[in-house]
């Protein structure tokens, strides 16, 4: 018979949803995941993971193409072959999807493949009819793109699941939405020959950035010949015989658009429907669950981790909300995420990656306060490994506290940024000073001399620049 009453019951088996489920299981606690479609989630299925094969493969196409600058001969007549590449990332998707079933196995999980909704107390109802009963339910049900009533979801009009699998490059396409997910996707499809437009309504792209850094990533987009309008919206569309025309509003000022294809990613909603909610004290606020700082909901033994949780929405955040949800069930001692503690990278090219306050921020902080902040920056330059690299294009910039030594925020922009900034990462969890950091050493030749650099740099100090 099988089993249908477990100490812990996970909804969602995304980043956040199995990492639960697994450290359920090595506490000791009889743990199910209840999951609908894929292992994984759209993380691993339809976002992170796949996007990132994508992107590498447009890394080495570019690579190819710079190549004689390198003293290799014949690579720069290099051309993207669209299904190999899309082949690939899903394969890549498809094996590490794998790997999330065979550690469900390997840790004793019990993997029920429906939907689920809360049925009462300790109770969920699956849509196969069954029902589990849990003393508690971790709800990790993920989001999905925010649909925009101007641009209809459609065969020429995309959300991220379509523009991951095309049948060919576009010859012209439209990025609606600047944030991480449109900036990665009109970094790919520049790459692979489309001609791109990314447009977004804030005043910089990347807008959850430091503003120097959003304004040194709009330079670079510009360079390799992607077209930038922010301070604008979308207002209507309509097809054409070949593609989209659109409407766009800057700045008062309407114009239209025509291109062959069309990605939003503007934004996304948390997956709260048909859960159940209704009846409950779980509390939703703009489609987010709300919580407490260890991921409880306004209802006794109901959890929410992850994007369904609200802000940030990083699948690192959910997997560690996913460990410290379980060990505060488990009675282990676990302590709220610091959100400025979580580190956020966007794989565009150039990459952009950053921990903390933004310069803005730390100095509205410090004014409040009565403090002061330093800013130290350092570009690539100055690093010999960047230079050797042909990767001298970038900076770093770091934000402290100028009393307590605090590192504040850390930003990078480079190739290699998503790689970097876990050293400032570190650096915060552990709450190292400027002095702590200006004592480490650093190997040398490293990109992550910068980082060294930068920090030297914020105190009068930086001995390359």
């Amino acid at each position: 018979m099988t089993k249908t009453s477990f100490d812990v019951v996970v909804v969602g088996g995304g980043p956040g949803g199995y990492v639960a489920a697994i450290r359920a299981a090595q506490l000791g606690l009889s743990a199910a995941l209840v999951e609908r479609a894929e292992l994984g989630g759209i993380c691993l299925n339809w976002g992170c993971i796949p996007t990132k094969a994508l992107l590498h493969s447009a890394t080495v196409l570019r690579a190819c193409r710079e190549a004689a600058h390198y003293g290799v001969a014949g690579a720069d007549a290099a051309r993207p072959d669209l299904p190999a590449m899309v082949a690939r990332s899903r394969k890549v998707a498809g094996r590490l999807g794998q790997g999330v079933a065979h550690l469900m196995k390997k840790n004793g999980v019990t993997v029920i493949q429906a939907s689920a909704r809360l049925a009462g107390a300790g109770k969920l109802a699956l849509d196969n009819g069954s029902t589990l009963s849990a003393r508690h339910i971790i709800l990790a049900t993920g989001a999905r793109a925010r649909e925009l009533p101007a641009l209809p979801l459609g065969e020429r009009i995309w959300a991220y699941r379509q523009a991951l699998v095309p049948d060919a490059v576009p010859k012209s396409l439209l990025v609606v939405g600047a944030g991480a997910i449109g900036a990665e996707f009109a970094s790919f499809y520049r790459a692979v020959g489309a001609e791109v437009t990314l447009i977004d309504m804030t005043a910089e792209i990347l807008p959850q950035e430091d503003a120097e850094i959003s304004q040194l990533a709009r330079k670079a987009f510009e360079k390799q010949g992607i077209r930038v309008l922010t301070q604008c919206a979308v207002t209507a569309s309509s097809p054409t015989a070949t593609g989209v025309k659109v409407t766009l509003e800057q700045q008062g000022k309407r114009s239209e658009l025509e291109v062959e294809r069309v990605i939003v990613a503007a934004g996304i909603v948390g997956n709260v429907e048909n859960l159940g909610l209704e009846g409950t004290r779980v509390k939703v606020e703009k489609s987010h669950i709300v919580t407490d700082g260890l991921c409880r909901t306004g209802e006794p033994g109901v959890y929410a981790i992850g994007d369904v949780a609200g802000a940030p929405w990083l699948a690192h955040k959910a997997s560690h909300e996913g460990v410290l949800c379980v060990e505060a069930i488990a009675g282990k001692p676990a302590h709220a995420i610091d959100p400025l503690r979580i580190p956020a990278c966007t794989y565009s090219h150039p990459q952009v990656a950053s921990i903390g306050m933004t310069e803005a921020r730390a100095r509205e902080h410090a004014a409040k306060h009565g403090g002061e902040i330093r800013v130290g920056k350092f570009t690539f330059a100055g690093n010999g490994k960047a230079i050797a690299m042909g990767e001298d294009q970038g900076l770093v910039k770091t934000v402290f506290d100028a009393r307590s030594g605090e590192l504040l925020g850390a930003h990078i922009i480079h190739p290699e940024a998503s790689e970097l900034i876990t050293g400032y990462g570190v650096a915060t969890a552990l709450e190292a000073t400027e002095e702590d950091l200006m004592h480490t050493v650093f190997a040398h030749p490293t990109l992550s001399e910068t980082l060294h650099e930068s920090v030297l740099a914020a105190f009068g100090r930086a001995l390359h620049g």
